[in-house]
């Protein structure tokens, strides 16, 4: 009878979620529709051409929007709720990383502590970047593995975290490595809920989320993200897109290892490319210098041209990067002799024209008679042709196989950005690994307590993304499913909502103060096609959340554009510019030196600006200066503005937790 019971249990569990799917695809196809015909409807329709100047930038701000809630909706559409894990499996060897560069001692002990008396069979290490004598005296004492850097890394980049990471990969053994915070508390059973999914050998990366434990039921700084560790990963993981988020998280040994191997040999044959196309640029130009007229010379340059087109059609045939570098080496050399063979006969001429010149064919140099004729008889020689062969051999020994740039060769965590999780799942994707995320609540941390500390966790994370965006790009990585680039671009794109959220604060203030609207067009045309979006997108995202609050985060997602649009600037800059964005340890201390309001001055700018606007607008209505429907349109818009951001009065406010009330 148990297992009767049993069954219609689980069959019920199905075909609620086949329901809950089936109801949820309905609503991104209506919102998708909706949104489309307001979108196609503004572009041809509504747009107010004497006033270009906002209504083009507002409908490309709508337009972004629709974006970003088809990129929702397509992640949503094969969203995974995921059964409990298989047992774990016996035997298996696994390292607990615990990253630390300046936290608190007893606070990274306490995580040491608990990582420790995780049941499941494994070594706990702590990961010192800062190399603290008091930290592996702590090490010692509770009795779990100290690691730090070595003096390979002297002079060399660190990476950061990425770099702490990699170096204790080459120090430990483990097939498994669960990597926590210093501040990320786990439950003693977070290895046996989640080696299980390990049982399949193609899964590389198994991602838990991120809860905290000092964050009020208020949550004034926006610290939990139920949307994001929840539904959103869980739509990723149904197109196998979740993706490593930097903590909370156990990843393979092989699939590492495998990313770093993969990614030298992608590196060096990068490198052997952009010399072959140098040296080639080379050859091209000393065949078309005066001295290279000579046959011999010619006919030596010809055959470095062909043995470099050669070299880059065995690099791209995937040929052994030594062989293709070692056979042009001696084809260039060889051409090389035979030059300089050629140069020696016209340094013999060039001697018996100075002889002559001299006026003496015994041998006996003397005092030249006309030193002047000498020099400018040598002078004339072109060494060009025998200079570019130097310089395509100075090209191929410069090919860094060793990368004494960097403390060692292989680097398997991303060291492309300010933060290493995305990159590293993305290529982990691109290889064909497959990833898990696991919906349950195994590991309990530490959330920013003051505005300060919160805004630069999110300024990083943001730079990080665009970093990665910029750099590699998942709209054109090889090895990945469509789906899989766009799950990784939505998460991208959202943060380019800071330009967009402009728009939204200016329009507004354009029409109360100046009587200027955007779109020509009458107000029930407008909301014709305006509300039913407005409503099945809102209905989308209740459902989606299953009653989970969004609205902090929603909040959050505009008041903080400056991070936004900040993030983007410097990291485009960091990318192509080279300057330096470094990386700033979240406190995990509460920090209240200084004025926290000068942290959201723009916001107050923002907020100050609209309130006066509205004044303007309703004082040209009193005056019968201003058009009702629009003022009163407007002035609701101003309203769902300021309610926007006045999620940073609390959190400017907020003096950290009081441990009064949970989350």
């Amino acid at each position: 009878m148990a297992i009767i019971d049993s069954v219609r249990a689980v069959r019920s569990g199905v075909l609620e979620r086949s329901g809950r799917l089936l109801m949820l695809r309905i609503l991104v196809v209506l919102t998708i529709a909706a949104g489309l015909n307001y979108i196609l409807w503004r572009w041809t329709f509504s747009l107010n051409f004497d006033a270009w100047w906002i209504a083009i930038p507002l409908v490309a701000a709508e337009t972004y929007s629709l974006i970003d809630v088809s990129l929702f909706g397509l992640t949503m559409w094969r969203a995974r709720t995921r059964p409990q894990s298989p047992e774990a499996p016996a035997g298996l060897t696994v390292d607990v990383f615990i990253t630390t560069y300046n936290e608190d001692i007893e606070l990274v002990r306490g995580t040491a502590i608990a990582a420790r008396d995780i049941t499941y069979p494994h070594l706990t290490w702590i990961l010192d970047d800062g190399a603290r004598d008091e930290m592996r005296a702590v090490a010692d004492e509770i009795g779990v593995g100290y690691i730090t850097r070595g003096e390979s890394w002297r002079n060399r980049p660190r990476h950061a975290k990425a770099g702490n990471l990699n170096n204790a990969l080459m120090a430990t053994g483990g097939e498994f490595m669960l990597i926590l915070d210093a501040d990320q508390v786990p439950s003693k059973h977070i290895l046996d809920r989640t080696l299980g999914h390990f049982n399949d050998e193609q899964v590389a990366l198994v991602q838990t989320p991120q809860e905290f434990w000092n964050v009020p039921a208020h949550d004034p700084l926006g610290s939990h993200a139920p949307l994001f560790y929840g539904p959103l990963q869980q739509g990723k993981d149904g197109w196998n897109a979740a993706f490593f988020c930097g903590s909370n998280a156990l990843l393979r040994r092989e699939a590492l290892m495998m990313l770093g191997v993969t990614r030298y040999v992608t590196e060096l044959e990068h490198s052997v490319s952009v010399a072959l196309r140098g040296a080639d640029r080379v050859i091209r130009k000393a065949r078309r210098s005066a001295d290279a007229a000579h046959p011999a010379t010619q006919q030596a340059l010809a055959g470095v041209a062909s043995a470099v087109a050669e070299a880059r059609t065995a690099i791209a045939g995937r040929a052994p990067i030594g062989t293709v570098t070692y056979n042009l080496q001696r084809r260039v050399d060889i051409a090389s002799r035979s030059v300089v063979s050629y140069d020696l006969d016209e340094l013999a001429r060039d001697l018996d024209a100075i002889r002559e010149l001299q006026g003496d064919d015994d041998g006996d140099w003397g005092a030249f008679s006309d030193i002047d004729a000498a020099v400018q008889s040598l002078a004339s020689r072109d060494l060009t042709p025998l200079g570019a062969l130097e310089s395509i051999q100075a090209l191929i020994r410069s090919i860094d196989v060793d990368r004494d740039d960097e403390a060692q060769p292989l680097m398997p965590l991303a060291t492309i950005s300010v933060t290493e999780d995305m990159a590293t799942s993305m290529r982990l994707h691109g290889l064909g690994w497959k990833s898990i995320y696991h919906h349950e609540t195994l590991v309990w941390g530490l959330a920013p307590e003051d505005l300060g500390t919160s805004l630069t966790q999110r300024l990083r994370w943001a730079q990080g993304t665009m970093q990665v965006l910029i750099r590699e790009n998942p709209l054109v990585q090889k090895g990945l499913s469509i789906a899989q680039r766009l799950m990784y671009f939505s998460t991208m794109w959202t943060y380019l909502t800071g330009y967009a959220a402009i728009i939204y604060f200016a329009a507004p203030v354009i029409f109360l103060v100046f009587g200027v609207l955007p779109v020509t067009t009458m107000a029930e045309d407008f909301f014709y096609h305006f509300i039913p979006f407005l409503v099945i997108n809102q209905m989308l995202f209740l459902f989606s959340s299953r009653g989970m609050s969004t609205w902090r985060g929603q909040q959050y997602s505009l008041a903080l554009f400056p991070i936004w649009i900040a993030a983007t600037t410097t990291a485009a800059a960091n990318v192509f510019f080279g300057r330096p964005l470094g990386f700033v340890v979240t406190s995990k201390t509460k920090n209240e030196t200084g004025s926290q309001w000068r942290l959201v001055r723009y916001q107050l700018i923002v907020g100050v600006v609209l309130i006066i606007a509205s004044i303007i607008g309703i004082t040209r209505l009193i005056t019968g200066d201003g058009e009702p429907v629009g003022t009163i349109v407007n002035l609701a818009w101003v309203v769902y503005d300021i309610v926007i951001l006045s999620v940073i009065i609390p959190a400017v406010r907020y003096r950290g937790f009081a441990g009064k009330e949970g989350n």
